[in-house]
């Protein structure tokens, strides 16, 4: 792609803004979704748009974190640091980031309907999703599959988390949960579970068929995405239990 002074001079059909509309946001780099919010490029330089959105990337990596990490908690005085990135330009940054974070913190309402992975991780993003430590969290359901509430049961470190079924059992019992589906987040943003994980949810699935509170699925979240165990390759974990 051609990094010229204005996006006007790119190609129709590789401008950022043009590309969204016709193939979706999901399937931009980051540096044309930066683009779209910085509109023009840095003026008397020669970064276009989509370079300076390249170019802030570039500074960000500089902390040696992934440049995502970075700026999902950086301040406008640090993206004014950056040549180009004035105060308009790092207020828009900013603000699209706490939107972006704050769609991912909803919280459905009492009894909402909970019928799918990706409703249940709506439901737990507020506690899972942007933590830097490891949670384990329960979502906690009715007959008809309603939300009755949500509980995190452990907070752990960087990497791992511990948590005992009788934890998790207590509060269900507790709340009158007659469902659960069980929730943890990766800080990493991987994934893919872990040995660990997957002896745990036979552990927890074991339990919940002795007190007849059946678990619907495992729920991994991280870095604004969730895997459902259950629809993956490790449904079978779930066939004793059906």
């Amino acid at each position: 792609m051609t990094y010229s002074l204005r996006i006007a001079d790119i190609p129709p059909t590789e401008r950022p803004r043009e590309r969204l509309l016709e193939i979706g946001a999901k399937n931009l780099t980051t540096a044309e979704l930066l683009a779209i919010l910085l509109s023009t490029g840095q003026g008397k330089g020669k970064l276009s748009a989509i370079g300076l959105g390249q170019h802030i990337l570039t500074q960000l990596s500089q902390h040696k974190r992934n440049p995502l990490d970075t700026l999902r908690e950086v301040r406008p005085q640090e993206l004014m640091e950056i040549p180009g990135i004035g105060p308009a330009k790092a207020a828009t940054i900013v603000a699209a980031v706490e939107l972006g974070k704050r769609t991912f913190q909803f919280r459905p309402n009492q009894r909402a309907s909970i019928d799918s992975p990706t409703a249940a991780a709506a439901a737990l993003s507020h506690d899972l999703m942007w933590q830097q430590q490891e949670r384990f969290a329960v979502l906690m359901l009715d007959t008809k599959n309603c939300l009755i509430g949500t509980q995190v049961i452990t907070i752990g470190t960087a990497t791992e988390t511990l948590v005992h079924p009788r934890e998790i059992f207590r509060e269900s019992i507790k709340q009158g949960a007659t469902k659960l589906i069980i929730a943890h987040n990766h800080p990493s943003g991987n994934l893919q579970p872990s040995q660990t994980d997957i002896e745990l949810t036979q552990q927890l699935l074991q339990g919940a068929q002795y007190l007849e509170i059946p678990i619907l699925d495992h729920i991994i979240l991280g870095n604004g995405n969730h895997n459902s165990l259950r629809q993956g390759q490790y449904v079978y974990l779930w066939q004793d239990a059906d």
